[in-house]
């Protein structure tokens, strides 16, 4: 009689689903990773997708490629719209049709979307940047914004077009305000301002009264010190209070007259979490014990973005890709020990510190919580990490290329505007978010807001 090996299913090919299922490889069991993309994004470098220093290509890296050598692994494309606990099934829609995956065990690592806070203006007028297509679209839209400037005679409205508000104080706004500004300063203001009167303004706005609120005081001050120093406004201590086509509304009053919104001020669980049941945390997140198992559900584990689990002082362990790739080591050891009758281990984060880079020779680093780095060393530090952290060897090349490029010559080559067309792709693959997209204001106002 042959023994039934068990069946795995992991939700998404982000850093914790890979790192999961490469536990999982040549184990005596069946692993099927489904994820809506056939690729895997390295997502720290979305925002220079977005501001035209990188390839789309080179930040993302076939799934299937990684693991074409692994026989027990098996890759499926296509989205996970529902959770059926109770009969151990998850539902896909994939090519058209339905789908019905049954499972022993499940690794749910469905990540994150921008949170928008419930808010219709931000939904239908920022641009979010957590995924590929999130990148394509701001960089489309930036492009599009200063070609309108060139046609534009009133001095006001082409300011408004070249005024680029990034919120957020976190990594993620940092570095997308210090990138935008260095894309115009280096690259369109040479293209640009013939005669056109044509000058970019990039704003960061951020609630708190500080950047970067997990760093050092003097990391901090630093860090501020070096996005104004680029030529980047920074705003504290007040937050969005609406968002127009053609404009932003602080909370004191303040307008800023703009086209070009990104929303870097938070992320929430993935959708996917509301469809298993349970009452979820803050943010839309799976509560999991410190095994990693779902709370209340015996064979469902939740890693990354969209798992909730407090450390010994009681506060969430942060949504970053160490979490996401320690846990799903942890979720898929702990599944093959409950497959071979031994005890389950809790979950120990090992922080090798944190970092953001601000530009060009700018950034700030506190490696393993020791020495506090700021500029050109920092910046060294953040570029080294990053290109060990790249999948693939041609990416790593491509990228490692393009930035010597960049730097020697302040040229970005990939500013070719590529729109995407919705009504050509079926709907259950588009991401909610970029299916929302704002075409009604772009056929109201002849641009994108």
């Amino acid at each position: 009689m042959t023994e039934t090996r068990a069946r795995i299913v992991i939700i998404g090919a982000g850093f914790g689903g890979l790192k999961a299922a490469r536990e999982l490889a040549g184990k005596p069991v069946d692993v099927f990773l489904i994820d809506r993309n056939n690729f895997h994004t390295f997502t720290p470098l979305l925002y220079q997708v977005a501001t035209c220093s990188l390839d789309p290509s080179e930040i993302a890296y076939p799934v299937r490629s990684i693991f074409r050598k692994q026989n027990n692994i098996r890759f499926l494309l296509g989205t996970v719209v529902e959770i059926e606990t109770d009969r151990q099934i998850v539902h896909v829609q994939a090519s058209g049709d339905s789908h019905e995956v049954p499972y022993d065990y499940l690794i749910v690592a469905a990540g994150a979307v921008t949170n928008f806070l419930g808010k219709a203006d931000l939904e239908q007028f920022a641009f979010g940047l957590k995924d590929l297509f999130d990148a394509l679209a701001l960089r489309n839209h930036v492009l599009k914004m200063f070609e309108k400037a060139a046609w534009t005679e009133d001095e006001a409205d082409r300011a408004a077009l070249t005024t680029l508000v990034v919120v957020g104080g976190g990594p993620t706004g940092l570095e997308t305000a210090g990138a935008l500004f260095e894309l115009y300063n280096f690259v369109l203001r040479r293209e640009f301002d013939n005669g056109h009167q044509i000058r970019a303004r990039v704003v960061l706005v951020e609630a708190l009264d500080t950047l970067l609120l997990p760093y050092p005081k003097s990391l901090q001050r630093a860090a501020k010190r070096q996005l104004e120093g680029l030529g980047v406004e920074v705003i504290l201590g007040k937050a969005v209070e609406h968002v127009g086509v053609d404009h932003v509304r602080l909370k004191d009053g303040q307008e800023i007259r703009t086209h070009t919104l990104v929303w870097a001020a938070g992320v929430k669980g993935s959708p996917l979490a509301e469809t298993v049941g349970i009452e979820l945390q803050r943010g839309g997140r799976l509560p999991v014990e410190r095994t990693l198992r779902v709370i209340g559900l015996d064979k469902v584990y939740a890693i990354g973005d969209i798992a909730w689990l407090t450390d010994a002082k009681g506060s969430p362990y942060p949504q970053v890709i160490p979490v996401a790739q320690q846990q799903g080591v942890l979720a898929a050891r702990n599944i093959m020990n409950r497959i071979q009758g031994q005890p389950e281990k809790f979950f120990r984060y090992r922080d090798k510190g944190i970092m953001a880079t601000i530009g060009r020779r700018r950034a700030v680093a506190w490696p393993f919580y020791t020495v506090k780095l700021t500029g050109f060393v920092a910046w060294i530090t953040w570029l080294a990490l990053h290109l060990i952290w790249l999948l693939g060897f041609r990416n790593r090349l491509n990228v490692l290329v393009n930035w010597v490029w960049n730097y020697l010559t302040y040229d970005r080559s990939v500013r070719i505007i590529v729109e995407r067309d919705f009504a050509a792709r079926d709907r259950y693959d588009v991401p909610a978010a970029i299916e929302q997209r704002r075409e009604p204001a772009l056929e109201a106002d002849g641009i994108a807001p």
